[in-house]
């Protein structure tokens, strides 16, 4: 068993294509880390599915369920996209809408360097807030898989890839 050796903690995604471990940045996306963990406390990403798959970008997940209805969330929160880490292949970032500050419950995790995501002047970017530290065979596997168009949104994968369960690793 490989101990976590940073204070940062670690959460375990099993899905339906396998299991992804993710290691949270708290240092320096604390306000990001605390949302993300109060999600997952309260066990609202089970169930959920990965709803958007797009090879050579990223697989996005945690706000919709099979039928594709969207989940109710928390209030949105701070952007931290100018926390010094980027959108590299294998981190993981809040999703949110063209308002900065939107991010809820929906997150992606990387699949290929993706820069142009990343806070710069006149750009306020996505916020990274952990990377993939076991399971990136898992998240390859998502990303290949094909993908439809369902409730209007593209990029559904049409074999649904649901999150089962995501917890703390003791």
């Amino acid at each position: 068993m490989v101990e976590n050796k940073s204070s940062n903690p670690v959460v375990v995604m099993k899905t339906t294509m396998g299991t992804i471990e993710i290691e949270l940045d708290a240092k320096n996306a604390p306000i990001t880390v605390e949302n993300f963990l109060n999600y997952v406390n309260s066990d609202y990403y089970n169930g959920t599915v990965f709803h958007r798959v797009i090879d050579n970008f990223m697989i996005q997940g945690g706000g919709f369920t099979s039928d594709g209805k969207q989940k109710e969330t928390n209030a949105p929160i701070n952007l931290e996209s100018q926390n010094g880490l980027g959108n590299k292949l294998g981190t993981i970032a809040m999703a949110r809408t063209n308002v900065p500050n939107s991010a809820t419950s929906q997150f992606f995790i990387n699949v290929k360097d993706n820069d142009f995501l990343n806070w710069s002047p006149g750009n306020p970017g996505y916020a990274v807030f952990g990377k993939v530290i076991s399971g990136m065979d898992v998240v390859n596997e998502i990303k290949s898989i094909a993908t439809t168009v369902k409730n209007r949104m593209q990029d559904w994968p049409a074999e649904d890839v649901t999150i089962l369960k995501i917890f703390l690793k003791d």
